[in-house]
């Protein structure tokens, strides 16, 4: 399986809610690093740091939360690039916002040991009345 294979499997168990899959892929060292402005950003550390700072807080704090990618490019080095959507209601405000996204993905013997968000975190912002 090549590393834009797995995740694709990735998006595809988050869809479905298949949180255990996504973390079962990750290396116990990932470092995973939400966009500055986003309400999550930050870096967290392990499985446990990514469940609790950011997968907990997305179904909790968001209703239909999805990630979309619509495009996958595998550098064939272990870098991932993930070009795509993101976005949901937040219960918070009550307003819906779905911004363009990418996500960098660094693999190492088929588990991810890296993920950076980029998003518009100011237009989110503002569609989510924050």
């Amino acid at each position: 399986m090549t590393n834009g294979e797995i995740i694709k499997g990735l998006y595809e168990a988050f869809a479905t809610g298949n949180v255990p899959a996504v973390l079962g892929a990750f290396d116990e060292n990932i470092s995973w690093t939400e966009a500055e402005g986003f309400m999550y950003a930050g870096t967290y550390d392990g499985p446990n740091g990514v469940l609790g700072g950011v997968f907990m807080k997305l179904a909790t704090e968001w209703k239909s939360f999805s990630v979309k990618a619509e495009k996958i490019v595998d550098g064939n080095d272990g870098n991932v690039v993930v070009i795509g959507t993101e976005g949901g209601k937040y219960l918070k405000t009550g307003k819906t916002s779905v911004v363009p996204c990418v996500h960098e993905w660094v693999l190492s013997d088929g588990k991810v040991t890296f993920f950076r968000q980029h998003l518009d975190t100011l237009v989110m912002a503002r569609e989510l009345g924050l």
